[in-house]
């Protein structure tokens, strides 16, 4: 049976109304993202605003420092790829992204790939039109179920080129997903996708890498998406997720720690928006 993933829209939502926060209560913002209010829907919206003090505690605003340092970083790393060369772009697990509608790059230099379930597609399409916001030519979405199939079989039959440099990101599912998946889907990438091409993906510590005393509150906030239905994350060891993705085949292997993600991008809060758990992002080059 497949794991819930966080492109489910209950997690979408969770994700999503996170993004949007950031962009009323936090000055600077880490993520400009001019269409995070509109994709959620007025009636979340109007939830949101009239219910900001819950976004405002020290869990969520780990949180959501977290969430809005991932995509600037995975958006970032994306524009350095395309001034060497990288003319696609993988969204895995996109949920409620917003890159391909606010996406200032012509089609002729990037095109994009959203690849999710396809009930998670439906209910974003559907999200989509009652914001009105179109579609762009340079999109294509691809529906897969990564417990299930083959994500590069199903960008192939999409039209993607395998023969053409890509970056991919792979954010907030890595949790949602068993380590074979994981493993299964970062292999794919090895086998099928050119020399050069990238993928961004986040994960989250096993709290006994933690200190004792900060090991509960850790599970609080890690856990916190899934607080009313059960469900527990995937953890990953750094070292040993690290030795895998060498093992598979990926040429460079970089880890993106708190203490880098607060250095380059939270310093200049002075309201106090950090990373205040462990939390990592890997980058890995084919």
């Amino acid at each position: 049976m497949a794991k819930i993933n966080e492109s489910t829209p209950d997690f979408g939502n969770y994700a999503a109304s996170q993004r949007a926060a950031h962009q009323i209560l936090d000055n600077p913002k880490i993520f400009e993202d001019p269409l995070a209010l509109r994709i959620i829907g007025a009636e979340a919206e109007s939830r949101l605003r009239s219910g900001l003090a819950q976004f405002q505690n020290l869990p969520e605003r780990n949180i959501r420092a977290f969430m809005a340092v991932r995509n600037r970083y995975a958006e970032d790393e994306l524009a350095r790829s395309i001034q060497r060369g990288v003319r696609q772009y993988v969204i895995l697990g996109a949920g409620l992204d917003t890159f391909a509608y606010r996406n200032s790059f012509p089609e002729s230099l990037l095109r994009v790939f959203e690849v999710d379930h396809p009930a998670t597609q439906a209910w974003k399409r559907s999200r989509l039109e009652e914001a009105a916001i179109s579609i762009p030519a340079s999109l294509t979405f691809v529906s897969v179920d990564f417990e299930r199939q083959m994500m590069t079989d199903a960008l192939r039959q999409s039209g993607f080129k395998s023969d053409e440099l890509t970056f991919i990101s792979w954010l907030g599912v890595t949790r949602y997903l068993s380590r074979e998946a994981v493993i299964s889907v970062l292999t794919s990438i090895v086998s099928s996708m050119r020399v050069g091409s990238e993928v961004v993906l986040d994960f989250s510590f096993p709290p006994s890498l933690l200190q004792r005393l900060r090991e509960l509150s850790y599970r609080i906030i890690v856990n916190r998406p899934f607080k009313n239905n059960g469900f527990r994350p995937t953890y990953y060891d750094p070292a040993s997720l690290t030795r895998d993705v060498k093992r598979i085949g990926f040429a460079d292997v970089q880890l993106f720690g708190s203490t880098e993600m607060n250095v380059r991008y939270c310093n200049d809060h002075t309201d106090g928006l950090r990373i205040r758990h462990e939390q990592c992002l890997l980058k890995a080059r084919v």
